[in-house]
């Protein structure tokens, strides 16, 4: 089943973004457009914050490939957000490494704090929390990254937590 909100709305690419498509694309071969799927699906987060299915579709247009081709690419990676989410968004390994220092713990930590569950979003629209597979630093967990700049920390407490939200919050303000 594909997993991807639809808010039945119309997404318009601005000539920006589309001459960042061209530029793009024009580092394949003539006929291969299709491997700039991946750079092209980040700029329309990147633009956005998330991919609606819509945006999925227009993106299908712009480089004469079916849908479900778009489809499969955003549902298969994590990284690409389906459903709109905070402004920063928390994912926390949930592999066994981390779970047995402590990644469970944290989560909770985090549902209390910031008062979501887990893929929700805070009221004043600046967090979502979620759990993912490996982060690749099993010797140093829990560890926790934070997007759209992938920044990344590791041996987290409680406290530590707290502060990177703390931080988080005082950039907005």
């Amino acid at each position: 089943m594909l997993s991807v909100k639809q808010h039945n709305e119309n997404v318009t690419f601005s000539p920006e973004l589309l001459a960042k498509f061209g530029e793009v694309v024009s580092r394949y071969p003539e006929g291969k457009q299709k491997s700039g799927l991946l750079p092209i699906l980040h700029l329309v987060q990147a633009e956005f914050g998330w991919v609606s299915a819509d945006a999925m579709d227009q993106v299908a247009v712009y480089l004469h490939i079916l849908p479900i081709e778009v489809y499969e690419v955003a549902t298969f990676y994590t990284m690409f957000l389906l459903e709109p989410k905070g402004k920063y968004v928390l994912e926390i390994c949930r592999t066994g490494p981390c779970c047995l220092v402590g990644a469970e713990r944290i989560m909770r930590h985090l549902e209390q704090k910031l008062g979501v569950k887990e893929g929700a979003v805070t009221a004043d629209g600046l967090f979502s929390w979620r759990g993912v597979e490996c982060l690749a630093a099993c010797g140093f967990g829990p560890v926790l990254q934070i997007g759209p700049e992938y920044t990344f920390y590791e041996n987290l407490d409680e406290a530590k937590v707290d502060q990177l939200i703390d931080n988080l919050k005082a950039k907005t303000e």
